[in-house]
């Protein structure tokens, strides 16, 4: 069993980063492996409908912005965490650009992830985070995919603007990881 861990953020050592890393111990302790994707910190971007991901399943435009290392990931693992911070009350936008191009050539005409698991997990300061989440699920649901839970809202507070951890969020991260390898074990 293996899990893609989609850093949804530009800082491949920042907070986002740091939730993944939680949600990877416990994947890790479960016997799961894990696979990284970290968004590029360069321009993302979005999908303008060109449909040529019809006939190949992979991005026209995703060789040089690795969104179609994004969907080699998706396609090659048995379940997905996806992990951005919150801005303005979203997911970051150019994560959004990078999952609707992925997920638009892995869903839109038939499925290669339907029945694999599905997770997403954000961090904010302040508000805005089941608007995220609920952005970031959404690719689920089109996706005929598992969504797993955790026993609240899959988020964290960022400690670095607060000064101190988040110690109910990162329980959050752990119940999380222990359903996602739940749900994996009920499927394989």
């Amino acid at each position: 069993m293996k899990v893609l861990l989609a850093n949804g953020s530009p800082h491949a050592d920042g907070f986002t980063a740091h939730q993944l890393r939680i949600i990877e111990e416990v994947l890790h302790d479960e016997g799961v492996e894990t696979l990284w994707w970290q968004l590029p910190d360069a321009p993302m971007r979005g999908c303008n409908d060109c449909t040529s991901c019809k006939k190949t399943h992979v991005c026209a435009y995703g060789a040089s912005d690795g969104v179609n290392e994004l969907i080699e990931g998706l396609n090659a693992c048995d379940g997905v965490v996806l992990g951005s911070p919150v801005y303005f009350a979203g997911a970051n936008g150019a994560f959004c650009a990078a999952c609707d191009r992925a997920f638009y050539a892995t869903c839109n005409w038939e499925s290669t992830l339907a029945g694999k698991v599905g997770a997403s997990v954000v961090n904010l300061w302040r508000g805005g985070a089941t608007a995220a989440l609920d952005r970031l699920n959404k690719y689920f649901y089109a996706s005929q995919m598992v969504v797993a839970t955790s026993s609240y809202w899959n988020l964290m507070h960022n400690g670095e603007h607060t000064g101190r951890d988040d110690g109910f969020g990162a329980k959050q991260m752990r119940v999380l990881a222990h359903n996602v390898a739940a749900l994996l074990r009920q499927r394989s």
